[in-house]
């Protein structure tokens, strides 16, 4: 369903890969970028790789702990990550508590922080000049860094979403759009506490979406409910969200996170969830990073 504008756009946007991850880190889910280092992070070692022309290891996280979606915090000088240990993945220890953790550009560990009670197993968060969120996976719930950077406030308390993935703010700093994978899209008004679900332009929920950043007043998402995984755009409208595919019928095989990093998408192409069962079997590809230019309208070049 997309349109001859959209098929046009598509058609002259060009992505390239950038960056390939060593297959020694099997499973690749996150990415940021300043504009100049790349960063991404590896599961099941536990590592955070900071990589210019070449990777190098960041951080290795506490023994329990595994670096899942990561966001870059310009304001704050902050590399976020949402470290959890969830149940059923192959190769990680399960627990009932994760934490989100701030890192320094040195990679050292500046705040680590959890909400005071309960389960928390946070998969993925966002950083803009509005606020730091973080998502919970399990019990769909969203929560906001505290100005003072040490808790968590609740922003969809627990239970009323169902799988809460990715997050961003609007430009005015007074929305979040959240997207639920098993619910689909949602707006949260930040001065009320109010939720909203989002249907898309044919009256359906827009499920199945992982990594969701923002330019301008486009969102662009991950889409991995099947696979091949897509690049999608959404907009808000009064009645809901309306969504394409920018870059036409182009899919990548196993995508999860997407970062802007002020002139280009960054995609996490093909993690290496779709082969995470099988140990036995070596991963002798690498992840891609693939970068998608947009102009200044915030659309695919």
């Amino acid at each position: 369903m997309i349109g001859w504008l959209a098929l046009a756009a598509a058609a002259a946007a060009q992505p390239q890969t950038v960056l390939t991850i060593d297959p020694k880190h099997r499973l690749v889910e996150g990415v940021a970028s300043d504009g100049t280092t790349i960063w991404v992070s590896s599961i099941l070692d536990r590592q955070l790789l900071a990589c210019t022309s070449t990777c190098r290891t960041l951080a290795t996280l506490p023994k329990g702990l595994h670096p899942f979606a990561i966001a870059w915090d310009e304001a704050r000088k902050r590399l976020w990550v949402a470290a959890d240990c969830p149940p059923g993945v192959p190769g990680i220890s399960a627990c009932e508590r994760g934490a989100l953790i701030a890192l320094d550009a040195r990679g050292r560990i500046q705040t680590r922080i959890a909400p005071p009670s309960g389960s928390f197993h946070p998969g993925d968060v966002s950083a803009s000049a509005g606020g730091v969120f973080v998502s919970d996976s399990q019990n769909g719930a969203v929560y906001e860094v505290a100005k003072d950077g040490y808790s968590l406030t609740p922003v969809i308390a627990p239970g009323v979403g169902k799988s809460a993935q990715g997050t961003a703010l609007d430009a005015e700093g007074k929305a979040l759009l959240v997207a639920d994978y098993s619910q689909g899209m949602a707006s949260v008004e930040l001065a009320t506490g109010a939720r909203k679900l989002l249907a898309r332009q044919d009256g359906k929920p827009l499920r199945g979406i992982d990594g969701l950043t923002r330019c301008g007043s486009t969102y662009y998402g991950i889409y991995n409910g099947a696979s091949p995984g897509l690049l999608v755009a959404i907009t808000t409208t009064e009645q809901g969200v309306n969504f394409s595919q920018p870059l036409g019928e182009r899919t990548f095989p196993d995508p999860t996170q997407v970062a802007f990093d002020g002139k280009r998408l960054l995609i996490v192409a093909d993690s290496g969830w779709a082969t995470v069962a099988k140990p036995e079997a070596p991963r002798t590809a690498g992840t891609p990073i693939v970068a998608v230019p947009l102009s200044e309208d915030c659309a695919p070049l």
